[in-house]
């Protein structure tokens, strides 16, 4: 499984908002400034991020966007389905492709990419963005030391 710039890039425009939280929204160009990421780009990734309840945004001069919930409330796992889909590593192990391959029932490698599948899942899910957050603190210590 490859993650596309997409799903990278939203993780790390989430965590821009989740170093910052719970200050004053986070205008877009700030993040994209901080992340190194195109504006145009992330207006796209946001409006996905918003439609599914992840961030808000504010109008006005001192709008941007915002957490809708604490980092500690938000996975990694949350973000990447939003922006990337079901994480699945192949097609035939989601439930809504049961029946469409005619070796389904006797894959003898179904088990393996339903292990994998479990795996990444359960990784993403439990990385928030306040471990992202708090590691990112601890690293700074450790540099300024």
């Amino acid at each position: 499984m490859k993650l596309s710039t997409k799903g990278r890039y939203g993780v790390r425009a989430m965590f821009e908002l989740a170093l910052h939280y719970p200050k004053a929204p986070i205008p877009l160009k700030d993040i994209a400034m901080n992340q190194d990421i195109s504006e145009k780009y992330l207006e796209q990734i946001f409006s996905a991020l918003r439609k599914m309840g992840l961030v808000k945004s504010i109008r006005g001069m001192q709008g941007g966007y915002e957490l809708v919930s604490s980092p500690q409330d938000i996975t990694v796992g949350q973000i990447l389905r939003v922006l990337e889909g079901d994480l699945a590593p192949v097609d035939c192990i989601l439930d809504e492709s049961v029946g469409k391959c005619d070796r389904y029932d006797s894959c003898v490698t179904k088990y393996i990419w339903k292990r994998i599948g479990e795996s990444i899942n359960d990784i993403v899910d439990s990385i928030s963005l306040q471990d992202l957050v708090d590691d990112y603190r601890l690293k700074e210590q450790d540099y300024a030391h």
